[in-house]
């Protein structure tokens, strides 16, 4: 029992690093906020109508979401 001990923590370390490796460098990724559109009338089919919508309210983009459909500007957090 003794002698299995650390032969089971060389193999879990060698894998944890193998895992390290495999998943590449960790980036940052801004976070997105939303804000319900305040132009947008009807049902949300198309992200490109949403998307229009939402640049004329100021808003780089936009999604349509939810099971009613609405449509969601969205923008970097600051």
């Amino acid at each position: 029992m003794a002698r299995s001990t650390p032969l089971f923590s060389t193999i879990f370390v060698l894998l944890l690093l193998l895992l390290a490796t495999e998943m590449g460098p960790m980036v940052a990724e801004a976070r997105i906020c939303e804000s319900q559109s305040h132009r947008f009338k009807g049902v949300c089919v198309r992200k490109s109508n949403c998307a229009a919508v939402c640049q004329t309210e100021g808003f780089p983009g936009g999604h349509c979401r939810g099971f009613r459909r609405r449509c969601f500007c969205t923008k970097p957090c600051a």
